[in-house]
């Protein structure tokens, strides 16, 4: 059995609450990741935490950290 039936699939976005304190300054919390439908019409959204009220919700696709991991 190969193992892309067995393995799970790595979410394919990383979601975000943006909260804004004044004009320039935000601040970015990771609080779910996102994996794409099979027929690439929607995601599936995974949250672990909540965004704070008025927090704009953000989804990109993740960006490798220091060391190459996601």
């Amino acid at each position: 059995m190969s193992n892309k039936k067995t393995a799970k699939a790595l979410p394919t976005h990383r979601i975000y609450a943006v909260s804004r304190n004044g004009e320039q300054n935000a601040t970015w919390a990771e609080i779910g990741a996102a994996w794409p439908h099979k027929d690439g019409g929607g995601f599936n959204l995974t949250f672990t935490a909540r965004p704070l009220e008025g927090a704009q919700i953000v989804l990109r696709t993740p960006k490798a950290k220091k060391g190459g991991a996601l």
